[in-house]
């Protein structure tokens, strides 16, 4: 699965700065946007940002909002504890959910998470959810398969 990468956060700031060093030699907004490869609204908004604060106005930002309760340290620890497994943790079966992996963090690192906001850590990991199956233990596969061969077909209204 190839996903698409976002420009660095420094690339943004590069892009920016570039905008304004066009813009000082006389470069038109329009112009600027074609070489940069963004829509001339962006490279309006980063002129606007710039006229009062100068070139140090287009720095890059940090996010606003709380620092994470987890640290980085502890956010690279995450996906070699949860390689050990959940049975290594006294689950139940091999599979992790958000639930589980939220009680593994509290218990490494005493940070608690609902299992939402799991769901975003793993996602920033690049981790999958996992919802354990439920089946029945009596459950019988040879049955099955012979329902799904002989039964369906006949009942089935079109092939």
């Amino acid at each position: 699965m190839d996903k698409k990468q976002a420009p660095s956060p420094e690339w943004r700031e590069y892009r920016r700065m570039r905008a304004w060093e066009l813009k000082q030699q006389g470069w038109k907004q329009k112009d600027i946007a074609a070489a940069l490869g963004v829509t001339p609204g962006a490279v309006s908004q980063w002129m606007q940002r710039a006229q009062p604060g100068g070139k140090e106005a287009l720095r890059r930002r940090p996010a606003p909002g709380r620092a994470p309760r987890l640290n980085a340290k502890q956010r690279e620890r995450l996906p070699a504890l949860l390689a050990k497994g959940a049975e290594a943790y006294g689950f139940r079966g091999a599979l992790w959910t958000r639930k589980r992996v939220a009680q593994v963090i509290r218990r490494e690192f005493g940070v608690s998470y609902s299992p939402r906001h799991v769901g975003r850590l793993l996602k920033a990991l690049d981790w999958t959810v996992q919802q354990p199956e439920e089946r029945a233990t009596q459950r019988d596969e040879a049955a099955i398969q012979q329902w799904v061969a002989v039964e369906w077909p006949r009942i089935k209204k079109r092939p």
